[in-house]
């Protein structure tokens, strides 16, 4: 039996390189057609140096193709998705698409009407820990946003055990390449370097996606979400606060986190507070649950590297899992330290 073709549609951004990265040493499948409007007709190994073993044309459309990766912008997915629906491709799209169940959302939190209301409803979300079954079986995937699987993650647990009540917070801080690859002044080395600043304070797009998939796990929550720009390349870290509604002590959750991610490949329940670099180049997510006694709040601090888990990582586990195979096959990189 041959190995299943996959395809990339916008190879060039830092999503849709580092997919490619990881499905061109993948055993059980073969990268067999990539885009990128910015270089058709040119050869992925000339565009992407990295790639430089891969002898891919980059063309405007993908061809045939079993399975699809959508590394496109916001708003530019669902026509995509359409397409190859019709054709009968599975598809993960690691944009935002398809990520919120309310058609109506779209209009508030990314400025545009969406084409295909229809399909919300089929769309899995594709956090693997916790949708793991229903990825297995469907045709389209909703890859979840970086923020989101970081809070999520550290979250989960705590939700679906009843443990904190329905006022949450969340800081996050990611590096530069969760802002894309387009040049823009906001992450221009001297405006970065040496510096730190928030962002979206009244509302980040990532919000309601946080907000919907919390509400699934048990809990509607007034959720606070502040991201903030940090001076590196890779990595976000999340650290999540909540009342809890009963009194328990920092060992007591950590048993908890334990038991609910035993047996998950790629997460680990840290013995000390994680750093991002200790997740660089891999598919792991790192959480360290704590209480504050003093004020009987719980803390949780996550840790990922955004463009693995947090997008390419995350979509191979996924497409390994529409495909039946073991999940962590494509995915068993070493940490790359310092």
């Amino acid at each position: 039996m041959g190995k299943v073709k996959v395809g990339v549609a916008g190879i060039t951004g830092y999503a849709g390189m580092e997919l490619g990265r990881l499905l061109l040493k993948h055993p059980d499948v073969e990268l067999t057609s990539v885009t990128s409007r910015s270089a058709v007709g040119k050869k992925l190994g000339n565009v992407l140096p990295h790639l430089r073993d891969s002898k891919l044309e980059i063309t405007a459309e993908l061809g045939d193709v079993d399975i699809a990766f959508l590394a496109l912008p916001h708003g530019e997915s669902a026509s995509e998705v359409i397409r190859l629906s019709n054709r009968g491709v599975k598809v993960i799209d690691l944009g935002a698409d398809f990520r919120l169940k309310n058609a109506g959302d779209y209009n508030e939190w990314y400025g545009f009407t969406h084409p295909a209301p229809e399909l919300l409803s089929e769309a899995v979300y594709g956090l693997s820990e916790l949708y793991r079954k229903e990825i297995a079986s469907t045709k389209l995937v909703a890859n979840p946003g970086c923020y989101p699987t970081s809070a999520l993650i550290a979250l989960a647990p705590a939700v679906k055990a009843g443990l904190i009540g329905d006022s949450i917070i969340i800081d996050s801080k990611s590096g530069i390449s969760g802002s894309g690859r387009a040049p823009s002044l906001s992450v221009h080395f001297s405006e970065v370097s040496e510096d730190v600043t928030a962002y979206g304070i009244e509302g980040h797009r990532h919000l309601p996606e946080i907000a919907q998939e919390i509400m699934k796990l048990g809990l509607k929550a007034k959720i606070t979400f502040v991201p903030h720009l940090v001076p590196m390349v890779r990595g976000i870290l999340s650290t999540c606060y909540a009342e809890l509604v009963r009194p328990i002590n920092k060992e007591e959750v950590k048993d908890l986190y334990s038991d609910f991610y035993r047996g998950e490949p790629f997460i680990r329940v840290a013995a000390n507070s994680p750093h991002t670099k200790l997740t660089r180049g891999t598919n792991l997510c790192l959480v360290y649950p704590s209480v504050d006694p003093r004020t009987q709040r719980l803390i949780v601090v996550s840790a990922l590297d955004n463009l693995v888990k947090g997008a390419a990582g995350q979509a191979v586990q996924n497409m390994n899992l529409m495909l039946g195979i073991t999940e962590t096959t494509g995915l068993q990189e070493m940490v790359i330290y310092p």
